[in-house]
């Protein structure tokens, strides 16, 4: 008569084993996952001084869960290489010819790490004049001025997005310098565009910064305020959701790109690779993650979003 109750508590105990040994593996799980790679920049909340950040300062979060940072390299000295394109919009106003010797002095006080490339948007594709190369002088000659046509492109953002089918992947961190009106001439303006949430995944899977500075564009569509007003809003996002800098001064063109660059420069030097073990998903695909540090006076600026690989 005791055998059901031997069996009871047999049963009672091997789920108690199994039940244990699940919370362990949940336990093992939730402190290991998959490694995914951002390109991190410290900025100062006030003044122009940078706090010194280490890895035990950077904290990182998908929805309530922190996540377990294993690296954080500073971009610099053996480590400092960087890929700059400078794409620039042909539809701009040829006004843009006034502030093309700001950018070449860019060019030319880039560090011996960074190697700058130049292509014009122009009918959806990205017209490459210069492949990226360390020689400074050699990227600073292929700048033109943008044709001036309003018929030259349909959508920056078809450009950007073939800019990276045409950007091979390399071991070295990649950044864009966009410069346009931002106007999508092929889709309108609207709070929601498919092609500059395309292109800035595209940016985020392939794990790309990119920087806008606004300059007028020709014709009806480039003096526009309604037009205007999205164009400047889609240079916004695209910079922000991929982890860069939006730089305009109102509706005209800036006196000069001069300080913006600066800021660009600045930027670059205070970049660091961080690597975190993010959550995997049945799916490979993006994932929302946010930074925090309480380092005072120090800003953690990245992509929203991070391409996680599908879990096992």
């Amino acid at each position: 008569m005791r055998k059901p109750h031997f069996i009871a508590g047999a049963l009672l105990a091997v789920a108690a084993l199994a039940s244990g040994l699940w919370s362990a593996v949940v336990q093992e799980a939730s402190s290991t996952g998959v490694p995914v790679h951002v390109v991190v920049t410290v900025e100062p909340r006030h003044g122009s001084s940078v706090p010194v950040i280490n890895r035990e300062d950077v904290m990182v979060y998908q929805g309530h869960d922190r996540k377990k940072v294993t690296d954080w390299l500073p971009l610099q000295r053996e480590h400092a290489g960087l890929q700059l394109f400078l794409l620039i919009d042909d539809a701009a106003n040829t006004s843009l010819g006034s502030q093309l010797e700001d950018i070449r002095q860019f060019i030319n006080a880039q560090p011996s790490t960074t190697a700058v490339g130049v292509a014009y948007m122009r009918n959806g594709i990205a017209d490459i004049l210069q492949n990226p190369t360390n020689d400074h002088a050699q990227a600073a000659k292929a700048l033109r001025l943008p044709l001036g046509d309003e018929g030259a492109t349909g959508s920056p953002y078809f450009s950007v997005v073939d800019l990276f089918k045409r950007w091979p992947e390399g071991p070295v961190r990649r950044e864009i310098l966009m410069v346009s009106d931002g106007i999508d001439r092929f889709g309108g303006g609207g709070p929601s565009n498919p092609y500059v949430d395309s292109a800035i995944e595209e940016a985020q899977r392939a794990g790309v910064i990119i920087y806008s500075i606004y300059a007028p564009g020709v014709g009806h569509y480039g003096h526009s305020f309604w037009r205007m007003n999205w164009g400047q809003n889609y240079l916004s996002q695209i910079s922000d959701e991929t982890g860069g800098e939006s730089y305009y001064l109102g509706f005209g063109a800036p006196v000069s790109f001069a300080p913006y660059l600066e800021d660009l420069s600045h930027r670059l030097t205070r970049q660091y690779l961080l690597t975190f073990l993010a959550k995997p998903e049945r799916k490979a695909g993006f994932q929302h993650f946010k930074l925090r540090t309480e380092v005072p006076n120090a800003e953690l600026v990245a992509a929203d979003k991070v391409y996680v690989p599908a879990g096992m």
